[in-house]
């Protein structure tokens, strides 16, 4: 009986150990418009995210300017505009700063360096010249990308002296662009982009891998994750971004999960939210409200079940102020009404098991 039972505290003991050993998963958020985000606003911002317990936030480099979300920012041009290589380095001073601010709340950043919406709406040459498609293919587009890859990375951050591809302390990854390809029309154009670029921002990075290398998600969960990036080397995270309910589903994720593990690559939610309106949550127009308590639930519901399938989630978008109710209304302000829950469900994750260990790229302090 006394070796039966050294025997099954032995083994109780080491699936504490095992319990104890495995990695956690961490929350995140998105604000594409950060770089406009005046002291106070940044201020209330981070303190609220270090709050929930959020580890990163993912930042675009397009310009903005007036109210985004009803937050009256200080406007930024873009970094590059109607001709090549037409820099204009404000969003990046801009972003020294943020981050710096972001590491003292224990935060990091993901910095999106491009996105589609800029190049469906012809904010740049990228648009103006190539389109939504030549652009991925167009040998010349492609070789003024990676000149403006090579700018961002080597870009000294106007406070610490360091470039940003060696700023690992505030840095959390890079990503080529937001949603790239976001009608995915070729999808084996699309790979090769991405696989390009990630290479030109990996020849920046530490053979150390201290930064790591992401996609910009599509347009929902089987867009985002082509066969192709599971195999290409130069892509350390493949990025989902989903809005229909049905990508919530462990069911549906875990099949990525396996297949992300055993091509040695990781996952992220990098993008998901809940509607406020009654319109349908991946056709989140203007309508009637949901209702709060409503809501609250599908926040809860769906972070639960992104955290049962092992995958850390970047929530759309947590914003400063009070919430106005725009068109694509997944919104959540500080201190407003669906905060509370979102907190919750936050600090939950922060708890969760994860499939993949982010724990070398995460800011040290847990929740």
């Amino acid at each position: 009986m006394k070796l039966l039972s050294f025997i099954a505290a032995s083994l109780f003991g080491f699936s504490s150990i095992t319990t104890t050993l495995a990695a956690k998963s961490f929350s995140a958020s998105n604000l594409y418009y950060a770089a406009g985000l005046k002291d106070e606003q940044s201020e209330k911002l981070l303190k609220g995210l270090q709050s929930a317990g959020i580890k990163v936030l993912r930042v675009w480099l397009d310009g903005q300017s007036g109210q985004p979300k009803g937050t009256p920012i200080n406007p930024y041009k873009p970094l590059e505009g109607n001709s090549p290589q037409s820099w204009d380095d404000t969003v990046l001073k801009r972003l020294d700063a943020f981050m710096v601010k972001a590491h003292a709340h224990n935060i990091k950043l993901l910095i999106s360096l491009h996105s589609y919406n800029a190049l469906e709406g012809e904010k740049d040459f990228y648009g103006q010249r190539w389109g939504t498609g030549d652009f991925y293919k167009n040998h010349e587009a492609k070789e003024h990308f990676k000149k403006r890859i090579d700018h961002v990375l080597t870009h000294k951050n106007t406070i610490t002296g360091k470039t940003w591809a060696q700023s690992s302390d505030y840095i959390f990854a890079f990503e080529a662009q937001n949603e790239a390809m976001h009608s995915n029309k070729d999808p084996d154009s699309l790979v090769k982009w991405q696989c390009d670029m990630g290479a030109a921002i990996k020849s920046h990075l530490s053979s150390k891998g201290d930064i790591l290398v992401s996609t910009g998600g599509g347009s929902y969960l089987a867009t985002s994750l082509l066969d192709g990036y599971f195999s290409c080397p130069s892509l350390d995270i493949l990025a989902i971004h989903a809005y229909g309910t049905g990508d919530f589903d462990k069911a549906a994720l875990t099949k990525y999960v396996d297949k992300a593990k055993a091509k040695g690559k990781k996952l992220v939610m990098q993008e998901w939210g809940a509607c406020y309106t009654n319109t349908g949550n991946n056709k989140c127009t203007y309508g009637n409200s949901i209702g709060a308590d409503k809501r609250d639930q599908n926040i809860k519901q769906w972070a639960a079940s992104i955290d049962s399938a092992g995958i850390p989630w970047f929530y759309w978008q947590i914003i400063p102020n009070k919430d106005p109710h725009q068109d694509w209304d997944y919104e959540v302000g500080i201190d407003d009404a669906n905060w509370p829950a979102l907190k919750a469900a936050s600090l939950k994750a922060c708890e969760a098991e994860s499939a993949f260990d982010f724990s070398k790229w995460l800011p040290s302090t847990r929740c």
